[in-house]
């Protein structure tokens, strides 16, 4: 939220509108996964015996988050056009994250 109030307010005026809107959806992905870490440790929480993939799929939203949410804040602020090919693989990861939290779901006891 920090980060979508700052581009919107802060960067307003120093930031074409393309590359704010590449730092808003940077923003959006960065609170959606956010809630998703949010989620994992609750399940964490509870479980006496935390599955891997339940491990693993909070580690794979947090390189997510670094990978693909950093990449277009940088990509917005920097304007080298290289770091947009470096996005996708934040985009990996969050799919991954969301296939390993299906998996610790359908196998949780």
């Amino acid at each position: 939220m920090a980060a979508g109030a700052f581009g919107s307010h802060a960067l307003k005026e120093r930031l074409s509108d393309r590359a704010l809107d590449i730092f808003e959806v940077g923003a959006r992905y960065q609170m959606y996964h956010a809630l998703a870490l949010l989620l994992v440790a609750i399940l964490l929480n509870q479980s006496k015996s935390p599955s891997p993939s339940l491990i693993a799929s909070g580690w794979l939203f947090i390189i997510g988050i670094f990978i693909f949410s950093g990449s277009l804040y940088a990509l917005s602020l920097s304007d080298i056009k290289i770091l947009g090919a470096i996005t996708p693989i934040g985009g990996v990861a969050f799919i991954a994250g969301w296939g390993a939290l299906a998996i610790a779901a359908f196998n949780y006891q």
